[in-house]
């Protein structure tokens, strides 16, 4: 199950990478117009809502690649076991809260539907085109988090510390540089 999860995080990464590769093309252009006296206009509004939207969707592909930063102190001087479920503490307390920031993203998302909002910008972007992709990002999230946090329960009840280690835990410093 987490090597599917994995696999597919890695896609939507690319899909990510992608829509930031294109972003930074676009904002090329505006730079190179721009030294030639005209320019796109716009790019720092449409960059900011690639940024969103990117960082939305790569939060979950983070978390399953243990690269959220966390205060692991605790940890160093606690049993393997004892890891395990403080690693699952602190899985439950990220489901928990990426949970409730998407599901305060639907009224966002609600509202704009439903008056058809646009930006206060010269682009008068439809915020939906925005707001879908990025309330959908969070959800992905929330989804990614809760499924991660129902493997590695099982795996910490089978007692297979180890492997919740390797699935949830925090690498040191030190061994991330070997």
């Amino acid at each position: 199950m987490l090597n599917f999860l994995r696999t597919l995080n890695r896609y939507v990464a690319m899909a990510v990478g992608l829509l930031f590769l294109v972003c930074a093309g676009i904002v090329l252009v505006d730079v190179i117009l721009r030294r030639l006296g005209s320019s796109l206009g716009g790019t720092d509004e449409i960059s900011g809502y690639v940024m969103a939207i990117g960082t939305a969707w790569g939060m979950a592909f983070a978390l399953l690649e243990l690269a959220h930063v966390r205060i692991d102190f605790l940890r160093t001087y606690a049993t393997q076991a004892i890891r395990a479920w403080l690693d699952l503490l602190a899985l439950f307390s990220l489901s928990v809260v990426v949970t409730l920031v998407a599901f305060q993203s639907w009224p966002v998302l609600r509202t704009t539907l439903k008056n058809g909002s646009t930006a206060n910008t010269p682009l008068e972007t439809p915020l939906m085109l925005v707001q879908i992709p990025w309330f959908a990002g969070w959800v992905w999230f929330a989804l990614m988090a809760w499924l991660l946090f129902m493997v590695s329960t099982w795996m910490t009840v089978k007692g297979e510390f180890l492997e919740t280690e390797k699935a949830i835990g925090v690498f040191a410093e030190h061994e991330s540089l070997k």
